[in-house]
């Protein structure tokens, strides 16, 4: 992981591990979207480096990096995990999120991923580039995504193993 989680040189270069990604430009926004699916369904999307939003395979929030701090699902909530950085060491500080705290979160996270279902909806978003290049449905695919994402009431994937 990059010693500076913000400093994103090339995400659809990096992201290896999304077998399917893409770019995007959106009206009116200074960075460019990057977003792609993993072969076991799940769904990652970068609004420039931060932030950053990672589903689970049946569309719950499992992860997240915004403004600078790593949020984690602990199945109920999230826990948002700030980094001390001290000379030789970080520390991690953990904060279970309340309920309005949490509902906050999620509003914001669904306003921001509504807006970019809806340039893509409505042909606004302007595709960049794609891994692989060839992959015309991939698009169509995470319009569809997007769009039961924001269907269903907000889910927390379940609590990741190993993590407390």
């Amino acid at each position: 992981m990059a010693r500076d989680e913000s400093d994103r040189e090339d995400l659809l270069r990096e992201a290896t591990a999304l077998g399917r990604r893409a770019e995007f430009r959106l009206p009116g926004e200074p960075d460019t979207v990057t977003a792609g699916l993993r072969n076991d369904g799940r769904l990652s999307i970068w609004f420039g480096g931060d932030p950053a939003y990672h589903f689970d395979a049946e569309g719950r929030l499992r992860r997240a990096f915004v403004e600078g701090r790593l949020y984690r699902t602990q199945g109920t909530t999230l826990a948002r995990l700030t980094r001390i950085r001290m000379p030789g060491a970080t520390e991690m500080r953990r904060h279970d999120l309340d309920p309005d705290e949490l509902a906050d979160f999620i509003r914001r996270m669904r306003d921001r991923l509504a807006r970019f279902a809806a340039a893509l909806a409505d042909g606004q978003a302007a595709l960049l580039r794609s891994v692989p290049a060839d992959d015309d449905a991939f698009v169509r695919d995470l319009r569809d995504r997007l769009a039961a994402i924001l269907a269903a009431p907000a889910a927390l994937a379940p609590a990741i193993r190993g993590k407390r």
